[in-house]
């Protein structure tokens, strides 16, 4: 079961308007999902319906409960991405974009995964950075315009950066976690 800690990001302090924009964002999605009868609540579902935190840290081990699993954040910083990777291009792809100094989230891994994916999902272009166990990875367009890494992952904390083309951009997002492997993944490259 995820562990989950919230804290407040300092970007999001010094954008509070464009925090309050990305956030109704989330909550538009929401609401539309409900709305459209994807998403089906309990009268006990409904009266203890509140928002989901941004920026979360989590800790999964093998077979983790929800998977999917989703975080949420906000992209975006003033720091070249190849900065905080230490270069500009990794096997997963090219460090592009502009992140924070300190990352979005950590995620604590309990277990060696054979597979495992972290998949962003935004309405904007945004970039990915992780560093961890055995190195650091970048991500960019690997589904349409939005970033992922999946393969095997040692144990251990990685930390995570989501990233925005444009410096000082921020843009709401949210990240997939899973260790399924689809079969029949579609299009996209991985």
């Amino acid at each position: 079961m995820p562990l989950i800690a919230v804290r407040i990001h300092k970007s999001v302090l010094k954008q509070g308007i464009k925090f309050i924009e990305a956030f109704n964002w989330v909550i538009a999605i929401a609401t539309a999902t409900f709305v459209s009868g994807l998403c089906i609540a309990s009268s006990a579902q409904a009266q203890s319906a509140q928002p989901q935190p941004i920026f979360e840290n989590v800790r999964i081990g093998r077979r983790f409960s929800p998977d999917p699993l989703t975080i949420r954040g906000i992209s975006g910083g003033s720091v070249p991405a190849k900065q905080v990777a230490g270069r500009a291009e990794t096997p997963t792809g090219p460090c592009v974009g502009f992140v924070d100094e300190q990352p979005d989230h950590t995620i604590d891994l309990t277990a060696f995964f054979n597979y495992l994916s972290l998949q962003v999902a935004s309405p904007e272009d945004t970039t990915l950075v992780i560093s961890g166990p055995g190195g650091t990875w970048c991500s960019d367009d690997s589904q349409g315009k939005n970033p992922g890494i999946a393969g095997q992952w040692r144990a251990g904390a990685y930390r995570v950066w989501v990233g925005s083309y444009a410096k000082d951009n921020y843009h709401p997002y949210i990240i997939t976690i899973t260790e399924v492997e689809l079969l029949n993944p579609g299009p996209f490259p991985r």
